[in-house]
């Protein structure tokens, strides 16, 4: 009898395995379905891009980007001579939101994607893009220290279509640490909070985490300006940010061209409106950076024109 009652409970366990399986694959089906979809739209408003923009917010679209950023870095490829087609971008999560998916998806591009949690970059392996195209995975938390030693080991050199960067800390300190490659467009986070009018960032710190150096979570990245800056020593122009106002784009000057926005840092800066702020729990409070920006009031940021260290109160 505690055979037969044993048997019979492994044949329920394996009815209701084999019925989990099955919804697994009808829920695939269906995004794999709703990702078909939303890229042949997509493909349609790629076509009826306008020849030339004032503003990067006239053709955002969001497909994988977690904003309108799709949209913005299509017209850039359709309007800039890209010949090696390539992207580097660091900070993708689990991937399936991030600037460069619909890149690799829609133009066939080949990148490199990295990112410090293990078990994203596990469920990025398991993902079936990396057999239908050429996507490199690494796991590591970037510093200004490893960076070229990590593209020179995957082979990434010289001339990159795009870099992406978006690692909620050492943003600035990171595109600035780069020399092994040169990429035509670099898309890199901002935080708005920081404002338009002093070139800041967060000191360097390699181990630098933005839950842990702060716990609102607003203290973390650079100033819009501070990236300017940055831009204009490494030979680039911008043009503008999403309208999100948490991505910030730049050109190559041998690249740009007379269809891509001219815009001035106080015009191309957007205030973001996230209410993303925590408390001391880590719960969200539904309040904008701006609403709370006076809990990072004592902290310190690093003021590239003055060279030097000052607390952020000093220049709210």
């Amino acid at each position: 009898m505690v055979i037969k009652r044993l048997l019979s409970k492994l044949r329920r366990i394996a009815r209701f395995e084999l019925k989990l399986k099955e919804i697994e694959n009808k829920v695939n089906y269906i995004t794999c379905q709703n990702d078909v979809q939303n890229v042949l739209i997509a493909n349609v408003l790629i076509k009826n891009f306008p020849q030339k923009i004032n503003s990067l917010h006239e053709v955002e679209f969001k497909v994988f980007s977690q904003w309108g950023d799709d949209g913005i870095i299509q017209y850039l490829i359709k309007n800039i001579d890209i010949p090696t087609k390539t992207f580097v971008e660091f900070g993708v999560q689990n991937y399936l939101e991030s600037n460069t998916r619909f890149l690799l998806i829609n133009n066939n591009w080949s990148g490199l994607i990295m990112d410090a949690c293990k078990t994203d970059i596990d469920f990025i392996k398991a993902d079936p893009i990396m057999w239908k195209y050429n996507l490199k995975v690494r796991h590591t938390f970037i510093t200004c220290e490893n960076i070229n030693n990590i593209l020179e080991e995957e082979n990434f050199l010289g001339e990159v279509g795009i870099l992406s960067i978006d690692i909620d800390g050492n943003d600035y300190w990171i595109w600035k640490a780069i020399h092994v490659i040169n990429p035509v467009i670099v898309v890199i986070e901002y935080n708005s909070l920081f404002g338009v009018n002093e070139p800041i960032t967060v000191p360097y710190n390699p181990d630098f985490q933005r839950t842990k150096a702060h716990y609102s979570n607003l203290y973390y990245g650079s100033s819009l300006l501070a990236l300017y800056y940055l831009s204009k020593e490494k030979g680039y122009t911008f043009i503008g940010c999403n309208s999100a106002g948490n991505n910030a784009y730049f050109v190559r000057d041998d690249k740009y061209n007379d269809r891509l926005p001219s815009v001035k840092i106080e015009e191309g800066y957007v205030k973001s409106m996230f209410r993303e702020a925590r408390n001391k729990k880590g719960e969200l409070i539904f309040k904008t950076s701006f609403d709370c920006k006076e809990v990072i009031a004592d902290m310190p940021v690093y003021n590239i024109r003055e060279n030097k260290i000052m607390q952020f109160k000093e220049i709210i």
